[in-house]
């Protein structure tokens, strides 16, 4: 790839340097925020060479471009006039408002989902076993298991005010503070016992609060105001205490006599809406929705169904909307199951059917962008699938019971009801339209350069020769610790294979040091990753914990530079273990051999515990 001319082309068809808010990177995409978004000609930029795909994200327009991201970056930098901006801050100027309301949706809900998705299985495993009669619900083994799997949904607008609280910038714990005042139990039997209510002479009207999504929105977006004005109006040594408890005092009576009713009602005619498109436009909304829902994730505008679907889900027990997604996945799936049978390339035919299965699993973007966008038409087949299942769902009503977190085979679970057959047979339905569309239509195929290439030892040198095959080497570990497969990798960039072959470490202690002798070729600004390239040419990636780029920087020491040659055992990066887990993050790290079509096989050499400079893994020709 020439990074220059990439990058130009790039900067080309986004608008120009002038339509340049900010530009950042990732350890795969670059990460654009333009002032028109209307410039982007996305057509061209996806057959620029070097271009794995794009994506928008809320305002984000990303560009995926994998391993080579970091040199294309620099090369945007080198050939324009914008600056280099590490802390991903944008300009003031306004946001489109759809697009502001996603970002906000976005930004409220991901955090949360792990917990929806862990109480939603919960109640799944709990809904088999009382189907099968394993279980009683009658017993306190049942009682308990519900409250546990239950407690999730019910206390909802406190899980949500804590992270909308997060994402408008006011104080969470006053957020939870809200939210629990809107559940108290003796405010909730208050609002349920069907009399008059009053607050201070103002009229409160009834709303039930647990398990519902827009009221506790709104109250929170409100409160971030409230919060504000109140800090700006209050001296300094009286901001501790009145602060809160005016926030406190103003927002939960102005939701309770006015948000809680207007978001109720915006729930409830949301829900309403969905349901007349469904029962007056019976399988051709099924369809749509199901052979759009792919491009719907693309753009980030999913996160808006996630509203409507809760709300469906607390007011009527189920949800007709998500089942889309899963139709969606099962065609993507399907696609590119297509792809594995009809490609002669060894290794893109492996990928694949690698990527095929992680969409089967529910996880699509390695199939979307590492094969079915990059072929074109078999995306194409893919949201075929999708309308067809989609369609199918609808001719039979499916219904949604359970917010899993996970639309795919291991999300069935959510099923479990009076359709949980009806939906079952839909996944192979999906799948099946969406492989045989896609092989029916057919595509280009992946001409590997590598293919035929003779087999030839490299000498020992500090610029390996990119077109030699090379021999057998042994990779020492850069960490303390224990050695996993990439498959217990919670990102699907690096548990499918996308990124390269290798194998993770869940650290024990927090210093990186160097796996071979060779060239640090990339050592990313936020610290947490590094590229090296061994004497033998074997090409390395060390990404230390899963979206540690987010802490840029913060609590990682870097030792090395780009450029520098680096012997086995010399210490690369240090890092806070502590301070990042306090953060959130999980700190398993991968290391990949991001060129593995070099090699036969890549092998472990220990298993369980490993040191750090001891020996465990094998590259053989």
């Amino acid at each position: 790839m020439d990074y220059n001319k990439t990058a130009k082309e790039i900067l080309e068809h986004v608008g120009g340097d002038e339509n340049v808010q900010h530009v950042i990177h990732c350890m795969t995409r670059l990460r654009f925020n333009l002032h028109d978004n209307s410039k982007i000609d996305r057509k061209k930029i996806e057959k620029i060479d070097g271009v794995m795909g794009t994506n928008i994200s809320g305002d984000q327009f990303q560009i995926i471009i994998g391993n080579d991201v970091p040199k294309v970056y620099n090369a945007i930098l080198g050939n324009s006039s914008i600056k280099a901006d590490s802390n991903g801050k944008k300009s003031g100027k306004n946001k489109n408002v759809i697009s502001a309301v996603f970002d906000v949706i976005s930004g409220v809900f991901t955090p949360i989902l792990p917990a929806i998705a862990g109480a939603g299985m919960i109640k799944g495993i709990l809904a088999i076993a009382l189907t099968f009669g394993w279980l009683s619900d009658k017993s306190q083994v049942y009682t308990i298991l519900h409250a546990i799997g239950d407690g999730a949904f019910y206390f909802l607008p406190i899980l949500l005010a804590v992270s909308a609280a997060r994402k408008f910038g006011s104080n969470m714990y006053v957020a939870a503070t809200i939210g629990a005042a809107l559940l108290h139990p003796t405010l909730t039997a208050m609002l349920g016992a069907g009399k008059p209510i009053a607050f201070l002479g103002i009229p409160v009207t009834a709303v039930t609060y647990s398990s519902t999504v827009i009221p506790i929105l709104l109250a929170i977006w409100i409160a971030a105001y409230v919060e504000k004005w109140v800090d700006r109006m209050i001296p300094s040594m009286f901001k501790l205490i009145l602060v809160p408890t005016l926030t406190i005092l103003i927002v939960v009576p102005v939701t309770l006599i006015a948000v809680g009713p207007l978001g109720s009602f915006i729930g409830n005619w949301l829900s309403f809406g969905v349901e007349a498109l469904f029962e007056h436009g019976w399988i051709f909304a099924g369809f749509i929705l199901g052979g759009t829902w792919s491009l719907i994730i693309m753009t980030g505008m999913h996160y808006a169904f996630l509203p409507i679907a809760m709300n469906n889900l607390a007011a009527k027990g189920y949800d007709i909307i998500m089942p889309s997604m899963f139709m969606a996945n099962m065609g993507q799936a399907g696609a590119t199951f297509a792809v594995s049978l009809r490609s002669k390339n060894k290794s893109f035919k492996s990928l694949a059917m690698t990527t095929s299965l992680t969409a089967i699993m529910g996880i699509t973007e390695p199939a979307m962008y590492g094969v079915n966008m990059r072929l074109k038409s078999p995306f194409i087949g893919g949201l075929i699938g999708g309308a067809v299942g989609g369609a199918y769902y609808s001719a039979v009503g499916v219904k949604y019971f359970i917010l899993g977190g996970n639309a795919g085979l291991p999300g069935a679970a959510s099923f479990i009801g009076e359709t949980f057959v009806l939906a079952i047979i839909g996944f192979p339905i999906a799948f099946a339209a969406g492989a045989i569309a896609a092989f029916i239509m057919g595509f280009e195929d992946v001409v590997s350069e590598k293919e035929n290439a003779p087999t030839v030892v490299n000498e020992k040198s500090a610029e390996p020769k990119a077109e030699l095959v090379i021999a057998a080497e042994q990779i020492y570990s850069p960490l303390k610790g224990e050695v996993k497969p990439l498959s217990e990798v919670n990102d699907a960039m690096f548990s499918s294979g996308i990124m390269g072959k290798g194998y993770a470490i869940q650290p024990e202690e927090g210093k990186v040091v160097s796996p071979v002798t060779g060239k640090i070729t990339t050592i990313f600004k936020t610290k947490h990753a590094i590229g090296i390239t061994s004497d033998n040419g074997a090409e390395i990636l060390i990404h230390v914990g899963i979206d540690t780029v987010k802490l840029n920087g913060k609590h990682f020491t870097a030792h090395v530079k780009d450029g520098e040659f680096v012997e086995v055992g010399d210490t690369l990066v240090t890092f806070d273990m502590d301070a990042i887990k306090a953060e959130g993050f999980d700190l398993i790290t991968p290391v990949i051999i991001t060129n593995p079509d070099r090699y036969q096989s890549i092998e472990p050499v220990k298993e369980g515990k490993v040191n750090s400079k001891e020996a465990f893994m094998a590259l053989f020709v």
